[in-house]
């Protein structure tokens, strides 16, 4: 399964996608659920993992900010490595590990999709009963 997610600043699933086949690229699924332009209209920015690298190609307003990559060829500079542990700490993804469920999932998108909505609902709950 394939699901993108955003989260706010203390890592509370704000909003998940759709359930899609494991194969589907994080950018085209990005692209489909139109996120740039949804942000862009919140007056919003969002930390994305590698995976994003590329989606927001707006160099002087963007609003997809990823980390730097390293290849074959070039190494990442210590301040490049920094900036990727700083981005991965503030992407706040950690909450959604605790729900194992989630990696042995194994079902047709469509029940999976109702699931992450679920999902979304009982984290909220969560986050509004402190519990």
């Amino acid at each position: 399964m394939h699901a993108l997610a955003m989260t706010d600043e203390r890592g509370r699933l704000v909003w998940i996608s759709a359930a899609r086949p494991g194969r589907t690229h994080d950018i085209t699924a990005a692209r489909r659920d139109r996120i740039l332009a949804h942000l862009r209209a919140a007056g919003l920015g969002a930390l994305a993992d590698l995976g994003f690298l590329g989606l927001d190609d707006d160099g002087d307003d963007p609003v997809v900010v990823t980390g730097f990559k390293a290849t074959r060829a070039r190494k990442l500079a210590p301040a490049e490595k920094e900036a990727n542990r700083i981005l991965a700490a503030g992407r706040g993804f950690a909450h959604l590990k605790n729900w194992r469920i989630l990696t042995k999932l194994r079902t047709d998108p469509a029940r999976a999709t109702h699931l992450f909505r679920a999902l979304l609902v009982l984290t909220n709950i969560e986050a509004t009963t402190g519990n």
